[in-house]
């Protein structure tokens, strides 16, 4: 499947344009974060240790392609923060900057001297987002917060899986992930609040912990309501049936939603079991989820019969939702991902093209843009300092390993 190809314009312009962001952040959240910011225009400073962002150690095959990924349209800036004359710099930078992004541990970024105070006192607009697995207060504010102890502990882990057997992590840094898109929102709704001269700079305190129990759903009002305490069901619903995986008798697999009583009827017309619609174990949702093993015997035995292929085309006929359970292979091969340009072709020095995920979300009027690819490790040390004024004496010193 050939997918559109993508080239770099350092000369383009997207809505945040002349917003200037300092990411002192390591690995996902913070990436993740900064990336929706730069794919849209905003110029985004990675302030990186000489070792570099650990995000850059992520190697598949010895290649860095999570870094190519997250750290398109953005600029790196190597500085030892444990000098002098490097956090001179970094402070000369705070003052030309909009938002800061950092994600040490609760406390350190006081011990290094850049407490939110001194940043405001210095800044007045600088809007600071503090990253970290539990927040900044709290009994839990000291303990490591990687994602997967956030997931673990929000609730996520425990209704992943199958009843008789242990607690799915997800696997990917969907933590992380989640954080980044609440903070990239969070820090728009601050840059707006500023230009509507509603508040200057201010805190932003996101945990990755909040975020991931958000998406949870109901989770404490159910709880709190009736007692009760969701069990995992594996890829069935606790709220809807027919809802889940099926195999076919090729043995693929397809997904399917019947979480409107419009199409769970259709379903079982198209299964031959229009009976089913009159039995008052059926006949609502309620009653569906309660007798779910019934449901999926019944939906299952349909899909086991058919082909992959076959199953697929009746159930869209229908008008049923279906789906097939792909792989990257499949999606990287599948015409709606190359025509809505999903996964897209960006240009590369080292590979030539490399295919990666398109700019998201899509705005119409003022879209996201490509830039720049992701930089080497200080790429633009010597650039942005002479931007922020210093001369090459000091930009020597600050840049010493």
């Amino acid at each position: 499947m050939t997918h559109a190809q993508k080239s770099f314009d350092p000369q383009a312009t997207g809505p945040l344009d002349g917003i200037r962001v300092l990411d002192l952040s390591r690995l996902m959240a913070g990436n993740m974060l900064s990336l929706q910011l730069a794919d849209f225009g905003a110029d985004v400073v990675k302030i990186e240790p000489p070792e570099g962002d650990p995000l850059r150690d992520w190697r598949d095959d010895g290649h860095s392609l999570f870094w190519k990924t997250y750290g398109r349209n953005k600029r790196s800036v190597a500085l030892n923060l444990r000098h002098a004359p490097a956090m001179a710099a970094l402070w000369k930078l705070i003052e030309t900057a909009d938002v800061l992004i950092e994600n040490y541990r609760p406390g350190t970024l006081e011990k290094m001297g850049l407490a939110p105070q001194a940043l405001l006192e210095r800044n007045p607009d600088l809007i600071v987002v503090r990253i970290s697995g539990f927040g900044q207060t709290g009994p839990y504010a000291q303990f490591p917060g990687f994602g997967t102890i956030v997931e673990a502990m929000s609730g996520f882990a425990d209704r992943t899986g199958f009843p008789d057997r242990e607690p799915v992590l997800p696997p990917l840094a969907l933590a992380d992930m989640i954080a980044g898109i609440y903070g990239a929102s969070a820090t728009t709704m601050a840059l707006y609040a500023r230009q509507a001269g509603t508040a200057r700079g201010q805190v932003i305190d996101l945990s990755l912990l909040e975020p991931m129990f958000s998406v949870l759903g109901p989770e404490a009002a159910i709880h709190a309501v009736t007692g009760k305490i969701k069990q995992r069901v594996g890829s069935a619903s606790n709220t809807a049936s027919p809802r889940n995986v099926y195999q076919c008798a090729d043995g693929k697999y397809l997904a399917l939603s019947g979480s409107t009583p419009a199409v769970a009827r259709r379903i079982f017309e198209i299964i031959g079991r229009a009976d089913m619609n009159e039995d008052p174990r059926f006949a609502n949702n309620s009653e569906r989820v309660k007798h779910r093993a019934l449901v999926d015997e019944a939906v299952g035995a349909w899909f086991a019969q058919r082909q992959s292929e076959e199953a697929l085309a009746v159930m869209r006929q229908s008008g049923a939702t279906v789906g097939p359970i792909f792989n990257i292979a499949d999606a990287m091969a599948d015409p709606h991902f190359a025509k809505r340009e999903i996964i897209v072709e960006v240009e590369d020095e080292q590979f030539g093209h490399l295919p990666m995920h398109d700019i998201v979300p899509r705005l119409s009027g003022t879209p996201g843009v490509w830039r720049r690819p992701a930089p080497g490790l200080g790429e633009h040390s010597t650039e942005i300092l002479r931007e922020a004024g210093l001369d090459e004496a000091a930009i020597a010193a600050a840049v010493a390993p």
